[in-house]
């Protein structure tokens, strides 16, 4: 039998836990998104890891889940770009954050 994972009720529920940010990811793999210069990307979870297809390294899940906390925690929306997240890949997972509506980018005041 082909038994296939079966996919969330709601595709366009946003994530609310790590748990729940990285099954998003995991549902998610081999999308296109864009980085905040454009440049598309796609990526494949294997493990606890991401690899983005433009990096040779991966980025780690306690990297990937550190930076939607930071998010989360966010009150002031003093994060406003990819480099704010202070983390390796931060380009590529602010893109998908700024996807998901958890970061508006902007300028700082």
């Amino acid at each position: 039998m082909n038994e296939e994972k079966p996919k969330n009720s709601n595709e366009n529920q946003i994530p609310k836990t790590d748990f729940e940010f990285w099954e998003w990811l995991v549902d998610h793999q081999g999308e296109t998104f864009f980085t905040a210069k454009h440049l598309a990307f796609t990526y494949q979870i294997r493990g606890g890891e991401m690899f983005v297809d433009r990096r040779s390294k991966s980025i780690t899940r306690a990297t990937v889940c550190g930076a939607f906390s930071r998010i989360l925690a966010d009150q002031n929306h003093e994060i406003f770009g990819p480099k704010a997240l202070n983390c390796f890949g931060a380009p590529y997972l602010w893109a998908i954050l700024v996807h998901l509506g958890l970061a508006v980018p902007g300028k700082k005041k």
